[in-house]
């Protein structure tokens, strides 16, 4: 069965609140449980001015506390910026309080002015997130007396006191952007996979071959993947109509691509039969047309969700990119529409027994129609009867009803 959920980077515009923008990503965490989205990671960033959760950690805490059955997931845990005892002790601790509902998605960090405000060579980050996640997976499933002399890191006869509450451990991912490293780390160390750049130009080239990477790493370092634990993320809004959902979020989307990623990443985002197009011409529609975003109907998505299936070979689960590109009244409707129409058909929640007694019913609605009617009658004459044997009169309403029902 497929899962839903959200990627929180979070993305808000420069300018704006932050307290306000955290309680605005609070609420939509919540009204995703309400309408039951299986999971929510939220990212970890520290420069930029866009990305503004620093912490993961402390945010799903706090959304644990404010939901009821959505999974909460780092989205993803720099894994270079920390040492790893720490980050095995804090997902562990938060696993217990939340009886069971954290994952531990892991990267080596997306922004280089990250790493470079630490001094870390943004050349050793890939290696070192390997190195640090497999030291995570010795706290999680051994029992002590772990020493390890790392590049970035010491353990001395290391041990967790508190093992996590899921057993063995939760379940860890690893990003994977438009390089195969992501793919060949989740293999090595026996992962789940965050495609995290799904909707950029690239990102949907030759899936099937991308997973193959990690099921070739994985054999190499005998472990095991499983496809069901693959997320793919999507920038996604919905409405009624395909131009209605396109206009909702043109302006806010294309701000998003010059304001974020041209003019503070420094990102060219070019199509290779564009090379050389204009900045405004670096647009959503054009990242629409190549298919790296899912705008438009329920209909819409649910066809674009099985072109998926069908050119990577199959999935876990699909992950909303979080954005605000239209008003938040349309961001939660669009959700709202997603989760009507949209992740039933990939769930099992649209019963073939529903469908079948709708056809029944219509199949025989004469009948069942005739025999209402016919007990509606039989009401009315035992009432009549019963007035009569009282010796009482008959309501006029009874006797000559306003309203004639034929069958």
């Amino acid at each position: 069965m497929m899962k839903f959920g959200i990627f929180m980077a979070p993305f808000h515009r420069v300018g704006e609140n932050p307290t306000l923008c955290f309680e605005r990503d609070m609420q939509l965490i919540e009204w995703l449980d309400q309408l039951g989205y299986e999971e929510a990671f939220i990212g970890e960033h520290h420069s930029s001015g866009w990305e503004i959760i620093s912490s993961p950690e402390i945010f799903m805490a706090v959304a644990a506390t404010r939901t009821r059955h959505i999974m909460l997931g780092s989205g993803v845990v720099s894994i270079p910026y920390h040492h790893p005892l720490h980050v095995a002790n804090r997902f562990a601790l938060l696993d217990h309080l939340t009886r069971g509902r954290v994952m531990l998605g892991c990267g080596p960090g997306a922004l280089a002015a990250d790493a470079h405000m630490q001094g870390i060579d943004s050349t050793t980050q890939r290696k070192r997130m390997v190195e640090g996640v497999t030291a995570i997976l010795r706290l999680f499933n051994e029992q002590g007396k772990i020493s390890i002399d790392g590049s970035y890191f010491k353990l001395v006869d290391a041990h967790l006191q508190v093992k996590p509450f899921q057993l063995p451990h939760m379940p860890i991912f690893v990003a994977s952007t438009i390089s195969p490293s992501g793919m060949v780390a989740a293999g090595q160390l026996g992962c789940g996979v965050l495609s995290v750049a799904s909707y950029a130009p690239g990102g949907l080239d030759d899936l099937m071959k991308r997973w193959a990477m990690a099921e070739e790493s994985a054999a190499e370092h005998g472990k095991t993947i499983d496809r069901k634990n693959w997320r793919m993320v999507f920038p996604i809004h919905l409405a009624e109509t395909r131009e209605e959902a396109m206009n909702d979020i043109r302006d806010g989307a294309n701000s998003w691509i010059r304001e974020y990623f041209i003019d503070t990443l420094g990102t060219r985002v070019q199509f290779e039969e564009y090379p050389n197009q204009p900045v405004e011409e670096m647009n959503i529609d054009r990242m629409n047309g190549r298919g790296g975003i899912i705008v438009g109907t329920p209909d819409d998505a649910i066809a674009r969700i099985k072109e998926l299936q069908q050119a990577t070979g199959g999935f876990g689960g699909i992950l909303g990119l979080a954005h605000e590109w239209t008003t938040r009244e349309k961001t939660l409707r669009s959700c709202e529409l997603f989760a009507r129409y949209v992740a039933p058909q990939f769930q099992g929640q649209v019963a073939e027994g529903v469908k079948y007694s709708n056809e029944w019913a219509r199949e025989n609605r004469d009948l069942m129609f005739g025999k209402a009617v016919a007990g509606i009658l039989t009401a009315v004459q035992d009432y009549a009867q019963h007035k009569a044997e009282k010796g009482e009169p008959v309501p006029e309403m009874i006797t000559q009803p306003g309203t004639r029902i034929r069958p």
